[in-house]
């Protein structure tokens, strides 16, 4: 019986000793030896390559996340096991499901558009290539972002699934991981910055082993940004602007310190809410507004309103503003696809430069005389 006791023992050991080397094996991997990718601006993600694979983390997967995401990316399984990764991605993806618009701009501009074989909401998509792909039957509608159709999504069986998520909680995600399809979170909402949101293209050259090619798109995004930045730096005129409309009771407006200010700021523009520095939207009342923005020179993004007459309707103290007044309002609401989709949703993460010159334009006419804004339209 001793002797028994004492065999197990030694199995048991050997056992242990045997597994804790299978993870050893592959976390030693992913620790040393890796150089990190160049990252400017994105703080949300990271990637280390090795000579053999690569190590992706999301560390920002949403607002407050205490979560974090690794995954292996390589050509072929790397020996050993460990949980310390959530998941393997062999590189590079074939058959991608993504689930907002934002993923679709990256996806065309690496030129791997081809790969995307579902999405929930297509007539939320723009892009024209996209559309007429569509139209082929070649992407599957998988019903709502909150609750995928995910028997279509199984029956696709994609390399990897692109979500996001405001709290981690999603019951369809649950069902396609235990059916080993990799989720894997893309958090580009959560940046803090125009440019850093923009970085995520990286993210996707990772996936598609288009790494050169996404750094190189980056940058000439990154140049001409901050080329119109320093066109608009000349201008010795600031006009006032005001941002956002009323829902309900409330007038929502960008706090001075999120990406959309960050394009006021980088437009050289007066923007009355600047110097907020509150997290998330800044909830007002219209007394508020009204008192500080009535003879604001220029009214921009009025929420979802796509006419003067629609604003007029839905508060007739809309028009007491001097810039209604003036029709010195502006929207990306009216610029849609086929469908209705709003191509600022869609292209404008992952093309600031575009954004930022139109709001120059908007707002110095001189300074880009020859450019035809992308997005944003005045109200009519």
């Amino acid at each position: 019986m001793k002797q028994f006791r004492f065999i197990f023992l030694l199995f048991t050991i050997f056992s242990i000793v045997n597994s804790c080397k299978n993870e050893s094996e592959i976390d030693s991997i992913a620790i040393k030896n890796g150089k990190k990718l160049e990252l400017k601006y994105a703080e949300g993600f990271s990637i280390t390559k090795y000579k053999t694979h690569s190590v992706l983390i999301i560390n920002s997967p949403w607002p407050n996340s205490k979560e974090t995401f690794k995954y292996i990316l390589a050509q072929k399984n790397i020996s050993g096991q460990s949980e310390v990764f959530n998941a393997f991605i062999n590189t590079p993806i074939k058959n991608i499901v993504v689930t907002s618009t934002t993923h679709i701009s990256s996806l065309e501009l690496l030129g791997v558009e081809t790969s995307l074989v579902g999405f929930p909401g297509l007539d939320y998509i723009s892009s024209e290539n996209t559309r007429q792909r569509i139209k082929n039957k070649k992407i599957r509608e998988l019903g709502k972002n909150e609750v995928i159709n995910t028997e279509v999504l199984l029956e696709l069986n994609p390399d990897a699934v692109i979500g996001f998520g405001v709290d981690g909680v999603n019951k369809s995600f649950e069902t396609l991981k235990k059916a080993g399809i990799p989720i894997l979170y893309n958090g580009d909402w959560v940046e803090s910055s125009p440019l850093a949101k923009a970085e995520w293209i990286k993210f996707f050259g990772a996936l598609f082993n288009k790494e050169i090619e996404a750094d190189s798109i980056f940058n000439q995004i990154e140049s001409d940004y901050l080329n119109a930045k320093q066109l608009a730096k000349q201008v010795k005129s600031q006009p006032t602007v005001l941002s956002g409309a009323m829902h309900k009771d409330v007038w929502y407006l960008p706090n001075g310190s999120s990406p959309e200010a960050q394009f006021l700021k980088d437009a050289n523009v007066n923007y009355l809410w600047q110097d907020t520095t509150t997290k998330g939207s800044l909830a007002l009342s219209f007394e508020t507004v009204f008192n500080k923005a009535r003879n604001a020179n220029i009214w921009l993004s009025p929420s979802y309103y796509s006419s003067l007459e629609a604003l007029e309707k839905a508060n007739q103290h809309y028009i007491e503003f001097e810039a209604f007044q003036n029709k010195s309002i502006y929207s990306f609401s009216n610029t849609i696809g086929e469908t209705g989709g709003v191509l600022y949703y869609e292209l404008g993460t992952a093309r600031p430069d575009l954004v930022l010159k139109d709001i120059i334009k908007v707002c110095h006419p001189e300074v880009l005389p020859d450019y035809e804004p992308y997005f944003f339209k005045p109200l009519e």
